[in-house]
């Protein structure tokens, strides 16, 4: 296994003999033996070269999540107990629909798509900030005008967490316009475009086969990821519907029912995509989380290891 330091060797080392992590690493030796052993996997083949590759970001229009490639060809995305597909800016997901790429960020999409809300979760926010301690007196009078320095501070004021119950119904309000806004905006995009590569890319379907080790709550997780061409081969898509929740943070809920070319069988696919600022309130512009909310093995396209 070629691309891990020594200095990662011996944490892993360290990890393994610590003992906490005993059921990772079971997990992991397990899905390793099955993928050697697995007919749509190595077949009984031990493997000449093992590359570790987590943690880089991939260029290209439908970067495949690849943590792992196996004598150059057999491509693995490690996935243990997580939900989420990809990590965006909002612009990606609902305007660009994740095309060139998963990665990136851009400006600030609440000010963008919800401006007055914005404005006024804000008012609230100096205002009780204000009651508390004077230092409130420092911020400007609108969102937009925040330096870097008074994002981080404010983030440090408000903490992780849930609002305080004084700041809840501004929230609430503001979550809710970004929701809204967010769903309709996505849905302009969706009407103009194929909602089959829409689909794809929010599945991480490319043109290129993968597998997926790791575990989910119901057990094992152990997937070989077709491609776009057997994905058209095998499913078409009958509806693709975006609704707006009113949750802690904006959520778009996303839906799509798919129909299966060989059979009167249809499957539904349910996910949302959560807007949020990165690393806390108001400290950076925001991010796109997209999660999976239907057990990978239920998806269209997502085959089990055999």
């Amino acid at each position: 296994m070629v691309s891990l330091s020594p200095e990662q060797w011996d944490l892993l080392d360290e990890l393994h003999r610590g003992g906490l992590y005993r059921q990772e690493f079971q997990a992991a030796w397990q899905n390793g033996q099955a993928f050697l052993a697995a007919v749509d996997g190595l077949r009984g083949r031990r493997p000449l070269v093992v590359e570790w590759r987590g943690g880089q970001r991939q260029p290209g229009d439908e970067p495949v999540p690849v943590d792992l490639r196996i004598d150059h060809v057999f491509l693995v995305s490690c996935k243990y107990l997580s939900q989420i597909v990809s990590n965006s800016s909002p612009t990606a997901v609902f305007d660009r629909l994740l095309a060139g790429g998963h990665g990136g960020r851009s400006g600030d999409w609440f000010a963008e798509v919800a401006p007055d809300a914005y404005e006024a979760l804000y008012r609230e926010v100096r205002a009780h900030l204000h009651r508390e301690t004077p230092v409130a007196e420092d911020l400007p009078p609108s969102v937009c005008e925040l330096t870097n320095a008074q994002r981080a501070a404010l983030q440090r004021r408000l903490g992780s967490g849930q609002w305080t119950p004084e700041l809840r119904p501004a929230a609430a309000a503001f979550s809710q316009a970004v929701a809204e806004a967010t769903a309709e905006r996505w849905r302009r995009a969706l009407a103009g475009a194929k909602t089959d590569r829409a689909l794809w890319r929010l599945l991480r379907i490319g043109s290129t086969p993968y597998f997926v080790l790791g575990a989910a709550s119901q057990g094992s997780l152990r997937l070989r990821i077709g491609t776009v061409w057997d994905w058209r081969q095998h499913f078409r898509i009958d509806d693709f519907v975006v609704t707006p929740a009113a949750r802690a943070q904006p959520v778009v809920e996303w839906r799509v029912v798919v129909a299966h070319r060989r059979s009167t069988e249809r499957t539904t696919i349910d996910g949302h995509v959560e807007i949020r600022w990165s690393h806390g309130k108001f400290a950076q512009p925001p991010e796109a989380k997209v999660y999976l909310d239907t057990p990978h093995h239920r998806i269209p396209g997502y085959w089990p290891l055999a």
